[in-house]
């Protein structure tokens, strides 16, 4: 009896050698991610000009710059510790290198390409502006997705999924859909640390919970806003190639330079999939909307809402990945897609 016993222990041997093995791994990253959380932040370029002008720093009270000087009184609020300011911080360089093309550390922005499917994706090429987009005298712009906005907005009904979304969600929604990757878990470091600086955004332009802003969003272009000349992806070719293709390139690929993304993808394996509500298949309003506030940049505003939305048409017929909920013959006619249709474009501008 005690030889099956002992046999039976040797059996489970492996099997808790392998538990307790797993579990001293999972302790160790996990005092990895703490020791991090602690490092002072190497902030990239963009988010040094920008907290310091919005002046983060420790202290009991918080005093907004932005708002002092555009209003001539800011309320004080509540102050940031050290950890606060650290977790804005990361926050900030997240929306501005996702991906890390400026990171230092392999923690830097959580792993954050583990979510992401493509490599052109940051949270700054639809949240302009680090995800605070002003004009040259500081004023804030409508439809220009402001994360701020979206933070005081609280809870928000997603017509798509039918759900009322808290902002940890919506962010999850940009993951899976504009970032054609996957979910981060609702507690990573990551959405923590967006939803830091978000937070903080809001403080410094003065922002309060739950009130409407024009910035809040996308400005939506629907057909009533046209002369219902109908949406024309011929049409939007033309303006596609005239006002578009300098810059995220004649099939819509991005450019790319010495490995650096300068201009998103928005068609083919880099770019957001068809259950994204910038997809016209999906939402023929919001796409449209972020084109006529938000592009071409430095001529925003420059589109007549018929063109923003004949773009957009055309846009939605170019390949992309096609989404999870799509299933495996839908992907593979769009990975099809996404190899054929670039070269038919070269054959066809070649002639």
């Amino acid at each position: 009896m005690s030889n099956l016993v002992s046999f039976r222990s040797l059996k489970l041997l492996p099997i808790l050698i392998l538990l307790g093995g797993g579990y001293m791994l999972a302790d160790a990253k996990h005092e990895e991610r703490d020791a991090f959380r602690k490092k002072a932040v190497d902030l990239t370029v963009g988010c040094q000009s920008k907290l310091s002008r919005y002046g983060l720093a420790v202290g009991d009270r918080y005093i907004s710059p932005y708002q002092r000087d555009r209003e001539g009184v800011a309320q004080p609020r509540r102050g940031y510790s050290a950890e606060d300011v650290r977790a804005i911080e990361r926050g900030c360089n997240i929306v501005d290198d996702l991906l890390g093309q400026d990171a230092t550390h392999h923690l830097a922005r959580w792993n954050a390409s583990r979510y992401v499917r493509g490599s052109h994706t940051s949270c700054d090429n639809c949240h302009q502006g680090i995800g605070d987009k002003q004009n040259a005298m500081g004023d804030r712009l409508e439809g220009s997705i402001s994360l701020a906005a979206s933070w005081v907005n609280g809870d928000t009904y997603d017509r798509v999924t039918g759900l009322l979304l808290p902002y940890e969600m919506r962010q999850m929604q940009c993951f899976i859909n504009s970032s054609n990757g996957y979910k981060p878990n609702i507690n990573d470091d990551l959405l923590r640390d967006i939803t830091a600086y978000s937070r903080f955004l809001g403080a410094a332009i003065g922002l309060k919970i739950q009130e409407r802003y024009l910035e809040q969003g996308v400005s939506e272009v629907t057909i009533t806003d046209t002369n219902r000349a109908g949406d024309d992806h011929i049409r939007g070719a033309a303006l596609y190639a005239e006002r578009c293709s300098v810059c995220h390139g004649a099939s819509g690929k991005g450019m790319v330079l010495n490995g650096r993304v300068l201009f998103p993808a928005v068609a083919g394996q880099n770019s957001f999939n068809r259950q994204s509500q910038n997809y016209y298949g999906t939402s023929d309003t919001i796409l449209a909307g972020f084109i006529c506030k938000n592009m071409p940049l430095g001529q925003e505003g420059s589109l007549a809402p018929q063109d923003c939305r004949d773009i957009a048409r055309f846009i939605g017929t170019l390949p992309r990945p096609a989404g999870d909920k799509a299933g495996p013959l839908a992907a593979l006619w769009q990975q099809a897609m996404m190899r054929t249709v670039p070269i038919l474009l070269q054959l066809v501008d070649a002639n």
